[in-house]
């Protein structure tokens, strides 16, 4: 579904991004994991069309998006959820899920039908769907990014550290979802740095360090890899 092929990226003079290579096939969920710098960030940006790159190619089903413009990607099925989750603070839960079906043009039976997906699927959305979003606790935030994504009905969803910031039962939460995500056949790209979370959930994965990739393998081979456990597992990460 989705292929970059020796992709390098620049912020102003500073080359992020050395010609990086990884795929992600329909139905799969890869992961990215590396330190913080890496590039995990810049790669997903490219992808949904914030950056440019510099060179290499970015081809979704079979179509080269490397010079289209976000809103354009979007279009083709791609659902960006950032670091940081950026929902629109000032609108309700509910408005927020609305505008992730911007691009759609489905009739409202369809859209309530999505709606209540998402609603069973983060219950306690549903408990705060007239609630500004800006007063939503971080985890609440983080599963309404991942809704608002899944308005779009995506066919590919990039996710962007969803981690980031969030208490481990509230971590546990959110990647319990994904599993279920997963389990319906979503296609996902996962960007964790919480290296253990993403090898559990993932299919294949890549190592990202210093703008270039430096191990590939099935997750579960990744997961046993002495310099994967070292670097990035750790002996409590490593147990779950």
């Amino acid at each position: 579904m989705l292929e970059i092929s020796q992709l390098v990226v620049h912020y102003g003079a500073v080359e992020a991004l050395h010609g990086i290579s990884l795929r992600v096939a329909e139905g799969q969920v890869v992961g990215v994991i590396g330190s913080n710098g890496a590039g995990k960030t810049t790669t997903l940006r490219t992808v949904s069309g914030l950056l440019r790159p510099t060179s290499g190619r970015v081809v979704f089903e079979g179509e080269s998006i490397g010079r289209l413009g976000a809103h354009e990607i979007t279009r083709l099925g791609v659902a960006h959820v950032p670091e940081g989750r950026h929902v629109f603070p000032d609108q309700s839960v509910y408005d927020n899920l609305l505008l992730g079906a911007f691009t759609r043009r489905g009739d409202r039976r369809e859209l309530a039908h999505d709606l209540d997906d998402v609603f069973a699927l983060f219950p306690r959305l549903a408990e705060r769907r007239a609630q500004l979003a800006g007063t939503l606790s971080g985890g609440e935030q983080q599963m309404l990014a991942i809704g608002r994504a899944l308005m779009l009905r995506p066919k590919l969803v990039l996710l962007d550290e969803p981690s980031m910031g969030l208490a481990p039962i509230v971590i546990d939460e959110v990647f319990r979802r994904l599993a279920e995500l997963k389990g319906r056949g979503m296609t996902m790209l996962l960007v964790e740095q919480l290296a253990y979370r993403a090898l559990a959930v993932s299919d294949y994965a890549y190592v990202l360090e210093n703008g270039r990739i430096q191990l590939e393998g099935p997750a579960a081979t990744l997961r046993d890899d002495p310099r994967v456990r070292e670097a990035y597992l750790g002996e409590g990460a490593a147990a779950h």
